[in-house]
């Protein structure tokens, strides 16, 4: 069985197949691109690889087990990172619930995945629990639902408010594909688990993108449309913002600039990404964290062509992974597996060792499912308000 296991690109799917395992193997081909250049500035991203990244790089530090001790993970050559990690880790808690999540998912499935059985982690070269690599925001599930026994509707608050919930809701999206709101509710319920503030209402908007383009005849601007539709406070005022700046732009180099100023007044993260100031990533109604709003004006200036919306997230930099990953995840639920391009999967599935294609299949699966529980529930509600709206006979004690 290869890495990409799986039909062949040219197996006969349905678009619900070819349009989930777009965005799942997407999402995890942006974000190993995007892991090497996390954390540093466009400048500095130039100046190391000899001018913009154009497909997969080696790390950003040549001798990366020493140059950040704090976190000495592999990022560059193909390896995907914590948010497909997490991602594949849902997938997982769909496939064995069958049905739509809730918080308590979270505490009775998905912390189970987090700390149950060791994994290969591509950044590490070995296998281990994944709570051993994710980012303490994360660590948080655990601490918070497993030893906390904290309600996992309100478990989420007291985290630092960062894209963690965010990074690995795309598979929301494709369970309630062409159900954006749907896709949102639930999100937002499940990330309660995970974040707080504009942290969870990231990842139901990211959720909702992703439901949206999922639905045949999807557009970037139906997608940002929807998100906007969707979305409160100052993650709806900075989508509108950066998103307004990136329709008159042209592509993404040169753009970066514009885009940053564009999202500033709604980012609680300095210009410096690895300062952190006192006000940094905490619960705030004005704010917004700057993953999303980037992710979908690169998905606006490339109108949707997949490639072009991942590098202009990897060549970005700050937060490059998630930026990436969001963005390929809804640029390949429009586009489908034929919109990733195949060398980069073929790179990333066999340097990370880890399946992209087979996920989707099985989350489209899963969404079969969950539709055809779905469609039973509303022909029974409809029977039951259609007998409501009867009239009511003489003497009926109804």
């Amino acid at each position: 069985m290869t890495p990409q296991e799986g039909p062949p690109a040219d197996a006969p799917v349905d678009v619900l197949a070819d349009k989930a395992v777009g965005c799942v193997a997407g999402a995890a081909v942006g974000d190993a691109l995007g892991g090497a250049t996390e954390g540093w500035t466009p400048e500095q991203i130039q100046e190391r690889y000899g001018g913009r990244v154009r497909g997969i790089v080696p790390p950003f530090n040549e001798d990366w087990r020493n140059a950040r001790p704090i976190a000495p993970y592999h990022k560059g050559d193909g390896h995907v990172t914590d948010d497909t990690l997490m991602t594949h880790a849902l997938i997982r808690v769909y496939e064995r619930v069958g049905g739509h999540l809730d918080a308590y998912a979270a505490a009775e499935h998905l912390v189970p995945e987090m700390m149950g059985e060791k994994r290969w982690i591509p950044e590490l070269e070995a296998e281990a629990l994944p709570l051993h690599r994710v980012f303490l925001a994360e660590k948080w599930l655990v601490l918070r639902l497993h030893y906390g026994h904290a309600d996992p509707r309100e478990a989420g608050v007291g985290n630092i408010v960062n894209c963690g919930a965010a990074m690995y809701m795309a598979p929301v999206g494709v369970v309630n594909a062409g159900d954006p709101d749907g896709a949102y509710a639930e999100a937002i319920d499940l990330a309660g688990a995970h974040q707080s503030s504009y942290g969870r209402e990231a990842a139901g908007v990211l959720a909702a993108a992703v439901a949206e383009a999922m639905r045949p005849g999807a557009t970037p601007d139906s997608v940002v449309a929807t998100c906007l539709r969707l979305a409160r406070d100052g993650t709806r005022a900075a989508i509108d913002a950066v998103c307004s700046v990136a329709r008159g732009l042209g592509h993404w180099d040169g753009s970066f600039e514009a885009l940053r100023a564009a999202v500033r007044p709604y980012d609680t993260v300095a210009d410096t990404y690895r300062d952190q100031g006192l006000g940094a990533r905490r619960p705030s109604r004005l704010h917004s964290i700057e993953e999303l709003p980037l992710a979908l004006a690169f998905l606006v200036m490339a109108e949707g062509d997949y490639r072009e919306t991942v590098l202009g997230g990897v060549n970005y930099g700050r937060d490059a992974d998630s930026i990436a990953s969001m963005g390929g995840a809804v640029a390949g639920a429009l586009g489908g597996r034929a919109a990733v391009p195949a060398d980069w999967l073929e790179q990333v599935a066999t340097a990370s060792r880890t399946d992209l294609v087979g996920p989707g299949l099985t989350l489209a699966s899963v969404a079969r499912r969950v539709h055809r529980a779905d469609a039973e529930r509303r022909r029974a509600h409809d029977a039951a308000f259609d007998a409501l709206l009867a009239p009511r006979g003489e003497g009926d004690a109804r």
